[in-house]
């Protein structure tokens, strides 16, 4: 059993990074319909930059980790302004756009940063705590208080607050928002901009848990991906319960196949979309212009 509950507690705040990396993905698709595939690509900006901060200029972890949210989120907002024109005329071409965003992030980080990568020390320097047997590293807590913060601020924006619910609305139906007067350029906007600031989130907080390099980004990518399919994509609430499943699935995998832990863990996945094709919280429909 206090294996068991050890090999829960490594997942965990793995999840809880690609359940960030989910919810960037089903913020945009809930928003325009639309499946960012630069998403990847920009957690790799995002590591890179918040390691850079945090390294090289010697920033406390903390600000070298909104700085590189900020820069990420302006990231966002370029992607978006510059598939806008495509949005009206040809969605499938949108599409390949984030693919194209994609590929150029990639070739900028190799050629800004290199291809070997760097190792991230961890910003907490206390020992783990010692609860009932089993070791918590203070990192792994960091990281889940972080990242729950995210999560409850980001469904308070959507909630409370009018231009959360103008992208709400957009989400339901583009013509009846731009009827009654919603930008939705800037809900597009807006959410790119959200989406890529939490993939520079979860690219920052993964730097101490993994080795930051180009592939990180596909890495994490993909199984961001595979949550938010997994929770019922474009959903929230799918988006951390697919990001936690994953990372607990990945941290028993890892126990006990070792090498072959990726294809267990993906034919799992399949299984259970095999017989859930909906996701754990069904699939959003949305409605496009």
């Amino acid at each position: 059993m206090q294996v068991f509950l050890q090999t829960i507690i490594g997942g965990v705040s793995l999840g809880a990074v690609y359940a960030l990396v989910a919810l960037g993905f089903s913020l945009v698709y809930r928003t325009m319909g639309l499946v960012n595939f630069a998403h990847g690509n920009v957690v790799t900006v995002g590591a890179y930059l918040a390691s850079t901060f945090y390294l090289t200029t010697r920033l406390p972890f903390a600000l070298a980790m909104v700085i590189a949210i900020a820069v990420t989120g302006a990231i966002g907002l370029v992607i978006e302004r510059v598939l806008r024109p495509l949005e009206n005329r040809d969605f499938d071409l949108m599409l390949i756009g984030t693919i194209g965003f994609g590929i150029v992030l990639d070739a900028l980080v190799i050629a800004i940063w290199g291809a070997t990568g760097r190792a991230v020390p961890s910003p907490v320097q206390t020992e783990p705590i010692d609860l009932l047997g089993l070791r918590i590293r203070t990192y792994d807590l960091v990281v889940l208080a972080i990242a729950a913060a995210a999560t409850v601020l980001l469904v308070l924006f959507l909630s409370r607050t009018k231009r959360g619910a103008a992208m709400q609305a957009v989400a339901m139906d583009h013509e009846a928002a731009t009827a009654v007067g919603i930008h939705v350029g800037r809900s597009n906007a807006i959410a790119f901009m959200i989406g890529a600031g939490l993939a520079a989130l979860a690219g920052g907080l993964v730097g101490p848990l993994l080795y930051v390099s180009p592939a990180l980004g596909g890495a994490l990518g993909i199984k961001g991906f595979a949550a938010a399919i997994l929770g019922g994509f474009g959903s929230i609430p799918g988006a951390i319960v697919g990001g936690l499943a994953i990372g607990v699935l990945d941290s028993f995998t890892a126990g006990h196949f070792q090498g072959y832990s990726e294809l267990v863990t993906f034919i799992v996945f399949t299984v259970i979309i095999m017989v859930r094709p909906t996701g754990v919280f069904g699939e959003r429909t949305v409605n496009r212009a």
